[in-house]
């Protein structure tokens, strides 16, 4: 499902004090919700995180039973080879589970679409907050749950998303069972749909980044530099050209005094 519309979320300062409500990137944020493929996503992510270490052992690995229980006639009960049969207590196991890997690779653009249906989902659900920036000098618990408490978050389940990695911001949260903070980058469709509330740095999304003044320079002087390469190919082509033509005519003037001089020479 996909909708050309604006999506907007509501923008805080570090204090939790309302600042005015910005367009969320529209590469990102286009309305797309896409239930099957977050599945998927989801799945492969919970399968990805276990270890596969379950194994039982077979007759051939269970110590013991190599020597016959009793001969094989005579004894009126039936026919045995070894204590470690199945059927035995203290036996072998048969099909038992061994160490295997249920790893399951999803497509790196399938990934991305899950992950940009999973935002989707939170802002169409007015879950998602940007906070202009996570101010914390040092990690401090209180100033976190300050934050949270005054948002009206707290006791829901929060994914925090920092620009990069923010060791004080990471600290803070740790010790907050329904708090998970980690760097925007590595989030993953399983880390949104787990939370109620996604709060993301702005800068993180580029909707607080400055354009700087060198960029804004730089731009006219790589459109200048382009325009003197593609002028100097331009010129060289037409000098190439001149050259060819000049030599196309010279060759024919010769070919003509050529036959000039043999119609004279009969």
């Amino acid at each position: 499902m996909a909708e050309n519309t604006t999506i907007n979320a509501a923008s805080y300062d570090s204090k939790g004090k309302k600042s005015n409500t910005v367009a969320l990137p529209s590469n990102l944020f286009d309305g797309t919700i896409n239930m099957p493929v977050m599945h998927q996503a989801v799945k492969a992510y919970l399968a990805n995180q276990r270890q596969g270490n379950a194994a039982t052992k077979t007759r051939g690995f269970v110590i013991g039973g190599n020597q016959k229980p009793w001969k094989q006639k005579g004894t009126g009960r039936a026919r045995q080879g070894s204590t470690r049969a199945p059927h035995w207590v203290g036996g072998g196991t048969v099909f038992g589970p061994t160490p295997r890997s249920y790893a399951q690779y999803v497509p790196r653009k399938v990934r991305a679409l899950a992950r940009k249906s999973a935002f989707n989902a939170r802002a169409r659900e007015n879950a998602l907050f940007v906070i202009e920036s996570f101010d914390i000098a040092q990690p401090k618990t209180s100033e976190l749950l300050s934050l949270l408490t005054t948002l009206g978050v707290n006791g829901k389940k929060v994914l925090i998303l920092t620009n990069g990695v923010n060791h004080n911001v990471y600290m803070s949260g740790r010790n907050l069972p329904t708090t998970h903070v980690m760097p925007y980058s590595d989030v993953s469709t399983y880390h949104i749909l787990w939370s109620e509330v996604v709060l993301v740095e702005g800068s993180a999304l580029g909707t607080a980044e400055p354009v700087e003044e060198a960029e804004v320079e730089a731009a006219p002087r790589a459109a200048k530099k382009t325009a003197r390469k593609s002028a100097t190919k331009t010129a060289g082509r037409k000098t190439v050209a001149k050259k060819t033509v000049a030599k196309k005519s010279t060759a024919k003037k010769a070919a003509a005094k050529k036959t000039a001089a043999k119609k004279k020479g009969k």
